[in-house]
């Protein structure tokens, strides 16, 4: 065999085996799930979120590394392991702002949105993160009140951890960004000093439910004062109404006996004496008597107004 021939014969066999690590390293998929950094001579050359078959040139020249676009779970002073909790004293145990001792645990939910930097800015970007995580989450609850990390505070301190997260994130520049900070257990270290705080708490509850029915029967009190406020303004009115009425009906009548007093004042005189007489002395005879001041037959005028009205009641009996 010549020189030629092996030549040949080792050009055709590595042109094979190009060829055989070009069908093995030349093809790759992408799932829904997942995205890809495609990395050439080891820089990243592009970043690939379309789910399917891909083509990239055969190894060494470019190789894929395959990341998850999903969440992944971080945790700070807890560990999980075969569905079990295993706390970390050392790592949960905190000093708050007004100098007492508390063991939090916390939880993110982080995604990888920059593969690049992801893969390339630092040697673990998830030790950093985590690094991250507890020191966001010890400045806030070191800046916090007892009261306030084991009460009604929780909120407003995952809030806080959650915007100083992303603020270091965005210094350290991993390629991951924050989905969620969520604290799981905040307790005292002791059972005796556990106890203690839970009765401070419970006489604070007690203090704040007796001030709320304080406040409750006071709002009752006042509503019942302005009820009745408004019932006597109510009744003074009625009152007013009446007595213009009733004054406006006197001088309306006072008006008409006038007029009739300018046509005949003499007759209007004796009427009035007669209606007074009536008023003031409501069961006296009337006698009828002659201008001679002689006692005459005198008409009954009662007794006859009487059979009428006896009359009228059997009728309607």
């Amino acid at each position: 065999m010549t020189i030629k021939q092996l030549l040949i014969g080792f050009i055709s066999l590595v042109g094979i085996a190009i060829l055989a690590l070009f069908l093995v390293t030349g093809w790759y998929t992408v799932d829904e799930s997942e995205q890809a950094a495609l990395i050439t001579f080891g820089k990243v050359e592009e970043t690939i979120t379309e789910p399917g078959l891909k083509f990239k040139m055969p190894w060494p020249i470019q190789r894929v590394e395959i990341l998850s676009r999903g969440t992944f779970n971080l945790q700070v002073g807890y560990e999980e392991a075969d569905g079990e909790v295993i706390e970390f004293t050392n790592e949960a145990k905190m000093i708050t702002g007004d100098e007492n001792i508390l063991f939090a645990d916390l939880a993110v939910q982080w995604r990888i949105t920059d593969p690049e930097l992801y893969l390339y800015s630092t040697e673990d970007p998830q030790q950093i993160l985590h690094n991250a995580t507890s020191a966001s989450l010890r400045g806030v609850i070191g800046s916090s009140n007892i009261d306030d990390a084991l009460t009604d505070q929780r909120p407003e301190i995952e809030a806080k951890v959650f915007e100083n997260l992303v603020a270091l994130l965005e210094v350290y520049q991993i390629g991951v960004s924050i989905q969620d900070v969520k604290l799981q257990d905040v307790e005292l270290p002791t059972e005796e000093v556990r106890r203690a705080f839970t009765e401070v708490t419970d006489a604070r509850e007690e203090r704040l439910t007796k001030i709320n029915e304080a406040n409750k029967y006071r709002n009752q009190e006042i509503n019942v004062a302005e009820g009745e406020i408004d019932a006597i303004m109510s009744r003074a009115e009625g009152t007013r109404t009446e007595r213009v009425e009733r004054s406006r009906g006197d001088v309306a009548k006072f008006d008409a006996l006038y007029d009739e007093y300018l046509v005949s004042p003499e007759v209007t005189r004796q009427r009035l004496v007669l209606e007074t007489l009536e008023s003031v002395l409501p069961s006296t005879e009337i006698y009828i008597m002659d201008s001679n001041n002689d006692t005459v037959s005198y008409l009954p005028i009662r007794p006859l107004e009487r059979r009428p009205e006896a009359a009228a009641e059997g009728g309607s009996n």
